[in-house]
């Protein structure tokens, strides 16, 4: 049975938990957990309540480590119960994994010092005060640290890990049956192609 945790925190990004999970969950032998504090529930940036399987106290010791990201992740990596937590199981674990700006509290936590990671693009520069050196990708991988873009990229995250956990037949066969299969409307999901003028607005807005 391969052990999988999924950090939950108040004001997460509720598609880069439930994104990588949808394709999880589906994996031979996977078993799943969300984890709190406790195991009432968590909302998320916009209400959203997410409620945890198991606290970080009853947490076994997890094959995988996932951490996503949001606007909570900041005070999420100020806390002392979770950074002990994140660094205790991420030592252990045979993957540490995030999505989004879920790379910064892996950092916080000491786990991506002298790895390539990525993280949401408004956010790339901050990965260096950890240790890290951003590289730019959908997925980068290094060594057993998988990290991924900015929200959407989490399925995109969910099927390369679920390859390399078991192999690429069933990764291929899981993204046919979720039927992922993406064909956006608009060509400006990521920096390099929109205009410059909606990446400044949109950077000041998520950075605050």
């Amino acid at each position: 049975m391969t052990k999988i945790g999924m950090l939950l925190f108040p004001r997460l990004t509720q598609l880069d938990l439930t994104a990588p999970y949808e394709v999880l969950h589906r994996v031979p032998g996977a078993e799943v957990h969300l984890l709190w504090k406790s195991l009432e529930p968590v909302r998320n940036s916009a209400n959203m309540a997410i409620v945890p399987t198991k606290t970080l106290a009853d947490c076994p010791d997890l094959d995988v480590l996932f951490i996503p990201g949001g606007f909570g992740q900041e005070a999420a990596a100020e806390d002392p119960q979770v950074l002990e937590f994140v660094r205790g199981q991420g030592e252990k674990a045979s993957w540490v994994t995030s999505v989004c700006t879920g790379s910064l509290l892996l950092g916080a936590a000491g786990l991506l010092e002298g790895y390539e990671a990525t993280t949401h693009w408004a956010y790339t520069d901050e990965l260096e005060r950890f240790g890290a050196k951003y590289k730019k990708g959908r997925v980068v991988i290094d060594r057993n640290r998988v990290t991924a873009g900015g929200v959407t990229a989490g399925m995109d995250f969910g099927l390369t890990l679920a390859a390399a956990m078991t192999n690429d037949g069933v990764a291929q066969a899981l993204q046919l049956g979720l039927e992922y299969d993406p064909a956006p409307p608009y060509d400006c999901g990521h920096p390099d192609r929109a205009d410059p003028e909606m990446v400044a607005a949109v950077r000041s807005h998520l950075r605050g």
